[in-house]
């Protein structure tokens, strides 16, 4: 019945696909894109892919960043099929169409899929992000990870021009009472340098955040384990190096550093469930040290895009992070070992480590004599190591554990009757292993002995799709395509009880194949940018996650069943430079409870995102240039087998707004965040542990950012 009514309401509605984050791009007036989704893995125009994408330009990006701080708060704000951000430093329930999106910067994905950790939205600063690209649902273009989307950060692109230039930043940030302790403030510079062949930009950021505030006033709870933004230090490098090997060959050394390390200056102030009051903070010192991400990257790439009359893209990569989880004031029981110390007195704290090595290469190109047809053909190999250890007394939580990926894979693209009608399809053939040791599991899981061994996979991902455009800027488009992940294997390795238990036939273990079917229709014409889409995934064996008494997560398998409907529209006026705009996203998800082949319970808060609506105006005359926002979440009830009523999320809506003007010596520009100053509960505290009143947050009330950006 759903489904009939969604495929009703797109057709009625007679629009279509991307989010509207892209008002400030360079599009044509035929509608047609002049930006290149790398992501994607083509340099075919967006309007020839049956895809929905987004491009969220530089302007677009650096609103949002003045506004919130961070890239994942960008495209959660500008993406209404994008679950709210908990506003903490993990991002753990986050979700893209009710499934976990792949964070990439420049391609290189920053997820850490054998013990995810969510900390792969912060990354990299968004001073060195020239755009993001949102490719929406389940597909195989970058590998694994991908279930829900791809959000890809690009980094800023070589120097143009002869000499030295760049550009700086300085910002402060105040709560609404300019309060000494929600202070916060930022520095920011890029320099970038080209002679001739060779080019060079090399940039740092430094950050302090203060506490934050609710809309009464009180100090937002911390959540000492999973790490947050706030009382925070945050130190992001940056350098690309290039050299024109010839007129069209480049060479690109790019590298990153990006560390957000906790002050540890509060402790948590327990909340009430029961009485409505949320979780607090006060001046305190918590046990051990304070959560902390870091993440380091290094990519080299030799592009050609007139290589034999076709695209060369290729590219090796390094990349490691090491997130450390704070520790509580009570010992976690998890942790507890008799052999060690008492009962109830260990101390101890755990940390992700996980080192990525790999390389990626394709070619593309028109078939000579059938120009119509174009052809790539691509190989992509990963090596991924993660083990999460107790750092306090140096022992294996989750044992270490090795992925590899070996996948080769194919495209095609025909343009049909001059370009009326389009055919595109692939298939991409992953063959996968993972290896575990033999290990043993901490005494809370009765120190379970663990066979190891080496289970394979090997799957062909297929895809494809058509695409009808009548007039340049008018398009419907209908397409199928399969991506995959692997479950969070380190959660299920560590919480092994049973005995007997052989890593080779252990099933749990085995990857997530989701299916997305979609239909899309879209308009970019004059002034008029408009998208719907409709969009189905399952998977028979997907993930969720469950939470226990004592706050940590369990991974259960079952069958999962998403549906949804996105609809988006933005118009220029004419001759006023004001932008109107609006999306909306509609999204069920369930799963199969009871093992009987039947979804019939719906997925909750740490699954998958509210409705939402999303309103927007924004004006640009000149030197002056401003935005105001307002998401609308809509209230939400989760029906089914042991569904709690107090998990029901009752909603609440939000506005930001931001002006810039600039001046002869730069911009300035003054953002506020929740201009209403509203209090509300987080949606993931909401729709979650309703007797926790360790996790009762509330989100963070009005808050000012002055910020001065020139460019030299």
């Amino acid at each position: 019945m759903i489904r009939k009514l969604l495929i009703a309401t797109l057709a009625s509605t007679g629009l279509s696909a991307p989010a509207f984050a892209q008002e400030g791009a360079d599009y044509a007036t035929t509608g047609e894109s002049t930006i290149i989704v790398t992501a994607a893995r083509t340099i075919l125009p967006p309007s020839a892919l049956p895809l929905t994408i987004d491009i969220i330009d530089k302007d677009a990006l650096d609103q949002q960043l003045a506004i919130s701080g961070s890239v994942t708060d960008a495209v959660a704000t500008l993406s209404p099929s994008f679950s709210p951000t908990r506003q903490k430093l993990s991002g753990a329930g986050e979700t893209l169409r009710g499934r976990s999106p792949l964070y990439a910067i420049n391609g290189i994905a920053q997820s850490t899929p054998l013990r995810d950790g969510s900390r792969d939205g912060f990354t990299i600063d968004g001073f060195f992000v020239d755009r993001v690209e949102l490719i929406f649902g389940s597909n195989a273009l970058q590998g694994i990870g991908g279930t829900g989307g791809i959000v890809n950060q690009v980094t800023v692109g070589a120097p143009t021009q002869e000499g030295i230039s760049g550009r700086t930043l300085v910002q402060g940030t105040a709560d609404n009472d300019f309060s000494k302790a929600g202070m916060g403030g930022k520095l920011a510079g890029l320099v970038q340098y080209k002679a001739g062949r060779f080019d060079a930009s090399v940039g740092a950021t430094y950050e302090l955040r203060g506490i934050f505030r609710d809309g009464e006033g009180r100090p937002v709870g911390i959540n000492l384990t999973q790490g947050e933004t706030m009382d925070s230090k945050t130190l992001s490098l940056f350098g690309r190096f290039g050299y024109e090997v010839t007129d069209t060959m480049r060479l690109d050394l790019i590298a990153s550093r990006f560390e957000l390390e906790g002050d540890g200056n509060y402790e948590v102030v327990t909340g009430s469930r029961a009485t409505g009051l949320p979780t607090s903070q006060r001046r305190g010192t918590p046990p051990g040290i304070p959560a902390t991400g870091r993440t380091e990257s290094v990519a080299l790439s030799l592009t050609d895009p007139d290589l034999g009359g076709g695209n060369l893209v290729s590219q090796i990569f390094w990349n490691r992070s090491r997130d450390t989880f704070g520790g509580e004031p009570n010992p976690i029981a998890t942790f507890q070992d008799a052999s060690i110390a008492p009962v109830g007195t260990l101390f101890d704290q755990s940390q992700n480590r996980s080192r990525k090595i790999g390389g990626k290469l394709s070619y593309e190109r028109e078939m000579p004599g059938f120009e119509a047809l174009t052809l790539i053909a691509g190989f992509d190999a990963l090596w991924d190591t993660t083990e999460q250890r107790l750092i306090a007394t140096d022992r294996a939580w989750v044992p270490p554990t090795d992925f590899r990926s070996l996948a080769p894979f194919g495209q095609a693209n025909l343009k049909l009757f001059d370009g009326l009608v389009r055919l595109a399809g692939g298939a991409r053939y992953e063959n996968v292993k993972i290896t575990i040791d033999d290990y043993t599991t901490l005494a809370s899981s009765g120190s379970t002995f663990v066979a190891g061994g080496s289970p394979t996979f090997d799957d062909i991902l297929l895809n494809g799709g058509v695409i009808v455009e009548p007039i340049k800027g008018i398009r419907a488009y209908a397409s199928y395509a399969e991506g995959y992940t692997v479950p969070d294997v380190g959660r299920i390795t560590r919480a092994v009880r049973t005995p007997g238990v052989d890593i080779d036939n252990f099933l749990d273990i085995s990857p997530i194949i989701s299916n997305n079917r979609e239909l899309g229709f879209e308009v970019k014409r004059g002034p008029l940018d408009a998208s719907a889409s409709y969009f189905w995934s399952s998977s028979t064996k997907g993930q969720l996650l469950i939470a226990r008494p004592d706050g940590i997560f369990d991974v259960v398998r079952q069958r999962v069943e998403i549906e949804g409907l996105e609809i988006n529209l933005a118009v220029k006026m004419p001759n006023d430079g004001l932008t109107l705009s609006a999306g909306y996203a509609h999204i069920v998800g369930r799963f199969d409870d009871d093992g009987d082949g039947v979804v019939e319970t719906d997925l909750d808060g740490a699954n998958i995102s509210p409705d939402r609506l999303n309103l927007a105006a924004s004006y640009v005359n000149g030197p002056l240039s401003s935005r105001i926002q307002t998401q609308f979440y809509l209230s939400r009830s989760f029906e089914g087998p042991n569904r709690d009523p107090r998990n029901d999320f009752g909603g609440y809506n939000l506005t930001d707004a931001i002006v810039r003007y600039q001046t002869g010596i730069g911009g300035i520009s003054l953002a506020v965040q929740n201009l209403f100053d509203k209090q509300y509960i987080s949606y993931a505290s909401d729709t979650q542990r309703p007797t926790d009143n360790f996790f009762n947050f509330v989100g963070r009330g009005r808050t000012f950012t002055l910020g001065w950006d020139s460019r030299f």
